[in-house]
């Protein structure tokens, strides 16, 4: 497995509160990015599956639920 090398800027008492409590920066980092991209991954994955749903109602079935929505306000 190949890896690259991230940085980030945060203040001093950050880093000294990091460093007093020995959280290891770069476990909290990798495994805030994962949970990032999961989460990610799971809302295109909803979208995809929201779009198919969608993509079977007609149009004008569509237009005609947004003009009953609008008159009702």
């Amino acid at each position: 497995m190949s890896y690259v090398t991230v940085s980030a800027r945060i203040r001093r008492d950050l880093y000294e509160k990091l460093k007093k409590y020995n959280i290891v920066i770069s476990d909290v980092i990798r495994r805030a990015l994962e949970e990032e991209v999961a989460r990610r991954e799971e809302v295109r994955e909803a979208l995809r599956r929201a779009q198919e749903i969608l993509s079977k109602i007609p149009s004008e079935e569509v237009v005609e639920a947004i003009r009953r929505s609008r008159e009702e306000r």
